[in-house]
């Protein structure tokens, strides 16, 4: 499906593709939305050596409709990530950079799909808005109050190696938008898991969020069926309808320091200035903590 920009009010951008329509809005003076092929899931990119969709992990054999953390294979290996409602559980060291592996039953489990260890995989849940901010081009905002530690959506593109990655940020124009993530996960004695996450022409709603340097959104790789992570946007406080979506791309929240969760990208800003020979665009996020410029991560071009 390509998405074709036209003067539409209240189109389903997905085509039906999630459980709750995304909505567009245009305004007269409006962006001419991109041309992208529109996907809930993570799908194989170039490069990539393991298909996002194939099950490859185990599941538990619980018979319960939820299972429990004393009888249940999944939350014994990598501990219970939500609680009884689906909320995020552990927010302070969560939405600081620091968190523990989050891994759902899925397919291959023999609990109930109403399991409260099932979040991410049951996919967008919340009305959402895609709509054009004014300065900083697209962005999205929701139509409806989000509780603290609630799933939002996820930023879901093709999962691309390494050396794609950096093929494509070399042969990027000055003017063209970044949507490359990459993911970094420590999982101690020095080993390092890499992922790569590219919306710019397959990708759902995550690839219209903005940056900001005091985000209400945070991202936190979860597990459900595969060992490629989905990249899950939580809320990191109390969200407001109405209220723009945004979450920093340099893998911070309320400008704490990353742990090298996160890369970054460059988004929609009409000012930049020059690092290290590339280009770095203006931050128009408006916090009273911004850095002024957009996070760039230098190491996918080394």
């Amino acid at each position: 499906m390509n998405v074709v920009g036209d003067s539409t009010h209240g189109v389903d951008l997905s085509n039906g593709l999630e459980n709750v329509p995304v909505l567009i809005v245009r305004s007269s003076a409006a962006l001419t939305l991109p041309k992208f092929q529109y996907s809930p899931d993570n799908v194989e990119g170039p490069g990539c050596t393991v298909d996002p969709s194939e099950v490859s992990l185990p599941g538990c054999s619980c018979l319960s409709l939820s299972c429990c953390t004393e009888s249940c294979s999944c939350l014994q290996t990598h501990g219970r990530a939500y609680d009884s409602t689906g909320t995020l559980l552990n927010l302070t060291r969560a939405d600081s950079g620091y968190c523990s592996p989050v891994f759902e039953c899925h397919a291959l489990c023999t609990c109930s799909d109403t399991c409260s260890n099932r979040v991410v995989q049951r996919g967008l849940r919340l009305r959402l808005e895609v709509y054009c901010t004014g300065n900083r081009g697209w962005g999205v905002r929701t139509l409806e109050a989000i509780p603290q530690g609630t799933f939002v959506c996820e930023y879901a593109g093709e999962v691309i190696s390494f050396e794609e990655a950096r093929r494509r940020q070399l042969t990027q124009r000055s003017e063209d938008n970044n949507y490359i993530i990459a993911v970094r996960e420590h999982a101690g004695t020095g080993s390092i898991m890499e992922t790569f996450v590219d919306p710019a022409v397959v990708g759902n709603v995550g690839r219209f969020l903005n940056h900001s340097c005091q985000p209400n959104l945070f991202m936190l790789p979860v597990r459900v069926h595969s060992v490629v992570p989905r990249l899950a946007l939580f809320a990191g406080r109390y969200i407001d309808a109405q209220e723009e979506l945004t979450f920093d791309y340099s893998g911070g929240y309320s400008n704490q320091p990353p742990v090298e969760l996160l890369s970054t990208q460059s988004n929609a800003a009409t000012q930049a200035s020059r690092t290290d020979g590339l280009q770095r665009k203006a931050c128009l996020c408006g916090a009273n903590k911004c850095t002024l410029f957009l996070p760039l991560d230098l190491s996918v071009l080394n």
